[in-house]
């Protein structure tokens, strides 16, 4: 299992993964979920994988050979050869629908799960940011201004606090801190996530410079930032009120209600 997210907001976007595959007592392994598809010539894009490995390293061997052309006389169709992010995103939604033909059926009849999920996002030239979620049929969506997040992998526990704390206006930096938080969150709870993260920010200014980090069990910000959240949740919760139903009854006879009833 893994997590990954990818948040766009209006200073930038924001890509986060972790690194483990599979999980159990004594298995776990882990493999790069944040893959590079195109730097050059004005190209920045990245896609990040959840689901069944070989189906998804299938789709990248698709993606770096290239797609079919449409025409004998043209070349492969190449992810540094699409004209937009909208393109781009209809190409890898074309390269998992063919890895799924070719590879799906003898999965399924074997009993494993073919089912992947990716998360592409980046830019092009002076092209705007965009950040698209391909689902496992090749069709996707784009992400948008109202909710500026997408999650594949085990979504579950870490979606409260970007509800909670993300929008599209949220800072690059607080941005940053609320999606680590949100691995924070589904680390804590599920053990098919762990360190460590891939981290990538891609300032909308591009005066600002693109950051690549990979995050380990013993980096000292993240090992912060989990024990600040641990103990801000505790004197949060403590901050609150009991609830008054809770307390024994000091008014009045048995009969009379209490004022909370």
């Amino acid at each position: 299992m893994t997590y990954c997210v990818g948040i766009a907001v209006r200073d930038g976007l924001i890509l986060i993964s972790d690194t483990r595959t599979n999980a159990g007592l004594d298995n776990i392994s882990t493999y790069r979920k944040m893959h590079m598809l195109a730097e050059t010539g004005g190209y920045l894009i990245f896609c990040m994988s959840a689901g069944n490995l070989s189906v998804t390293q299938h789709v990248l061997g698709q993606l770096a050979e290239g797609l079919p052309a449409i025409s004998p006389d043209e070349c492969p169709r190449r992810i540094a050869n699409m004209p937009s992010m909208f393109r781009v995103a209809q190409l890898v939604g074309e390269a998992v629908r063919a890895a799924g033909s070719e590879l799906k059926p003898a999965l399924r009849a074997a009993g494993v799960n073919a089912g992947i999920s990716l998360i592409v996002g980046g830019r092009i030239g002076d092209g705007p940011i965009k950040l698209y979620l391909i689902y496992d049929a090749g069709n996707f969506i784009e992400c948008c201004p109202e909710t500026p997040f997408l999650q594949i992998g085990a979504t579950a526990y870490g979606k409260p606090i970007l509800d909670r704390a993300m929008n599209y206006h949220t800072s690059l930096d607080e941005a940053v801190k609320v999606g680590l938080l949100s691995f924070d969150s589904t680390i804590r709870s599920d053990l098919s996530v762990g360190l460590p993260l891939d981290l990538v920010v891609i300032p909308a200014d591009r005066t600002r410079e693109v950051i690549r980090r990979r995050i380990e069990r013993d980096d000292p910000y993240f090992t912060d930032l989990s024990a600040r959240w641990s103990m801000l949740l505790n004197q949060s919760r403590a901050a609150i009120p009991d609830p008054p139903f809770l307390a024994p009854r000091s008014y009045g006879s048995s009969s009379e209600a209490s004022p909370y009833e």
